[in-house]
């Protein structure tokens, strides 16, 4: 049976354990274009063995839609440095990220031996060899595809991909599906909500959206999830206007929250570092 599912005319997703991410590939008249690389180079080649089902098309171009580990760190398999020798692309916020976050992520797991130990240790952390601002296209020879930067949100970094010929947005982790919003590392929980909003506003009817992690989406589904991070970032506002201490801020909302409590320490600590560094009116 073949890991890829066909999501919408020329577009494929692949689902992989841990974490359910997605893989996607668009195919284009010139190559294949692969968005996201998994979390290091086994699981990267993993990917690059399955891509044999869709037959003897080169990779040509490489997407992530953002720069946490489970989503680049197979990079070095795809890129200059591969016998691929695909562009990547990616938004221009991404090296500073994987710098302040993803690269002592993976030394700390290093240094601590976590499993699979071999896979960190072989690691070469990647950045995308082309920087995306608001957005850019790119020609597949019979469709584009088009990156844009909608705002703050999962990250600073997040890059969405919109495929017009077959109303399909592939949106890495602004959505997620086979489990809650992750407020990881360098999340804008305040302003996720607008970002998710602005996507809303530019959907085409029946247009298909594909998370980074679980199965794809509609439209509705997009209104479901934007409404309970509305409901986090206000009840985050709301604890820090009452003066509630962001140790007992998780607490203090408990049955309000849409999300599973353990999930959101990260996010109020974010929300109340944002609120702390905000201007006084």
């Amino acid at each position: 049976m073949s890991r890829w599912r066909e999501v919408a005319d020329g577009v494929l997703q692949a689902r992989y354990q841990p974490m359910d991410l997605s893989v996607c590939v668009v195919r284009g008249a010139k190559g294949l274009l692969v968005v996201d690389t998994r979390s290091s180079h086994r699981e990267a080649d993993e990917i690059r063995a399955d891509l044999q089902e869709l037959g003897d098309v080169p990779v040509r171009w490489v997407v992530n839609t953002h720069a946490h580990f489970d989503h680049c760190f197979g990079n070095y398999r795809f890129g200059p440095a591969s016998d691929l020798d695909a562009v990547i692309f990616g938004h221009e916020r991404v090296p500073a990220h994987l710098e302040e976050y993803e690269r002592p992520m993976l030394a700390a797991r290093i240094a601590r031996g976590d499993e699979p130990a071999d896979d960190w240790r072989e690691v070469v952390i990647t950045p995308p060899t082309v920087l995306v601002g608001a957005s850019t296209s790119l020609d597949l020879g019979d469709r584009s595809v088009e990156m844009v930067h909608l705002g703050r949100g999962h990250t600073d970094n997040d890059l969405l991909l919109h495929v017009p010929a077959s109303s399909t947005w592939l949106v890495g982790d602004l959505l997620e599906e086979s489990g809650p919003p992750m407020y990881g590392s360098g999340s804008f929980p305040l302003e996720w909500p607008d970002t998710v909003e602005r996507l809303r506003s530019l959907l085409e009817d029946g247009a298909v959206l594909v998370p980074g992690h679980g199965a794809a989406v509609d439209a509705g589904f997009a209104d479901e999830q934007c409404a309970q991070l509305w409901v986090v970032a206000e009840l985050i506002r709301e604890l820090w206007d009452a003066g509630v201490a962001v140790a007992q801020a998780v607490e203090a909302g408990a049955g309000r929250w849409p999300f599973p409590a353990d999930g959101l320490a990260s996010a109020v600590a974010d929300g109340y570092r944002q609120l702390d560094q905000a201007p006084r009116p």
